[in-house]
């Protein structure tokens, strides 16, 4: 059985770390250059196998080079493909990411492919109802509405990095358990000028067991009719691609444990600074032990330029 299965964005990655960012309409050089497996869900799925949970990616891909790629790449990690469909014929999801080695900023453009719209079937969906916990990312969003009321109707918790305001998103939010939206898409999606009200607000209208804010480098907080805020811990940034991701799927894993609030986001946010320390979106995720040996030493900090959003 797995304990945490995803639906949601697989992206194939292109990265290339530039001296520092292109002006439009000229050519640079690239310090250096590689391909990894990318995307909200997927990569939160690698973090929680790394960190020992049993995951699951739930969804297709095309049968291009960037397709076998990708389910190569999620194995590689411990993430399970036995529910991930490679279709013939079909473009798959792809990104090229730009690492401003001056600024340890990312700029990703992405291009979703050409992959007809995903739906669950029977198998996938008993998946899901054998699970913990269902992490989505809203994309798929139909196919994540199927997924999450047979969740609800199961009992098993349901996840969701809220990075994006998608169209449509809002369907999806009642079904949610544990809600952890960036800064940007809570005042995004509901119209506020600070974070604190945003999350009193969703927090209200949909009333999730958990609620976590994150603000990048400045850490974040969760409400659960107070508000409780935790720190960043301070690294030197060399790739901040994917620590949101990361971020995610390391406060289920904690979550999943028996961690309290406090404590998963103390974890994911360690995790999550680990990895911007060095390169790779899933490569660079570090393993439990190095996890509680960095949480040993206290290295607290706000570095501005991690960003988790």
């Amino acid at each position: 059985m797995h304990e945490i299965v995803g639906i949601g964005a697989s992206i194939y990655d292109t990265m290339m770390a530039v001296p520092g960012y292109p002006k439009e309409d000229t050519k640079l050089s690239a310090v250096s250059v590689w391909h990894q497996g990318g995307g909200p869900c997927a990569t939160a799925l690698a973090a929680a196998s790394i960190l020992g949970r049993k995951t699951a990616y739930l969804g297709t891909v095309g049968d291009d080079g960037a397709g076998i790629f990708m389910k190569e790449d999620l194995e590689k990690y411990g993430v399970n493909t036995g529910h991930l469909e490679v279709k013939k014929g079909y473009l798959s999801g792809q990104s090229v990411i730009l690492l401003n080695e001056e600024t340890g900023s990312r700029t990703c453009i992405w291009h979703k492919g050409d992959m007809p719209v995903f739906q669950p079937d029977e198998k996938q969906l008993q998946a899901v109802k054998d699970a913990k916990i269902l992490h989505l990312d809203g994309n798929h969003l139909e196919a994540a509405l199927i997924a999450a009321r047979a969740a609800r109707q199961a009992g098993v918790m349901v996840s969701m990095d809220a990075g994006g305001n998608y169209p449509g998103v809002e369907a999806l939010l009642p079904y949610v358990d544990i809600l952890i939206p960036s800064e940007e898409f809570a005042l995004a999606f509901t119209g506020m000028s600070e974070a604190e009200q945003a999350a009193k607000q969703l927090y209200r209208e949909f009333g999730p067991k958990v609620l976590v804010v994150t603000q990048g480098g400045r850490g974040g907080f969760f409400y659960d009719g107070e508000m409780h805020g935790y720190s960043a811990f301070s690294v030197q940034v060399v790739d901040s691609n994917g620590a949101g991701d990361v971020f995610h799927g390391a406060f289920l894993a904690a979550y999943l444990e028996g961690k309290n609030v406090a404590e998963a986001v103390t974890f994911a946010s360690a995790v999550a600074a680990l990895k911007c320390s060095r390169v790779g979106g899933r490569a660079s995720i570090p393993g439990r032990e190095e996890v509680r040996c960095f949480l040993k030493s206290g290295q607290t900090g706000s570095p501005t330029e991690v960003n988790m959003e």
